[in-house]
């Protein structure tokens, strides 16, 4: 397994965000999810659902 590593001395590629309200089970259920991703790679991207407010997570 490759590790990853910061080099200072390479610039920074450019990140793209984007939001998803995927809907599940026939429209009954959709949850939010944000994409990251390095414009520069298609192995360099983060997917995480999300809440809408901290309340939502109790």
């Amino acid at each position: 397994m490759d590790s990853a590593r910061s080099n200072p001395s390479e610039p920074a590629g450019s990140l793209q965000s984007r939001g998803y309200r995927i809907t599940v089970d026939d429209g009954r259920e959709s949850f939010f999810a944000l994409s990251i991703e390095d414009a520069s790679s298609e192995d360099a991207w983060l997917m995480s659902d999300t809440v809408v407010a901290l309340d939502g997570m109790r």
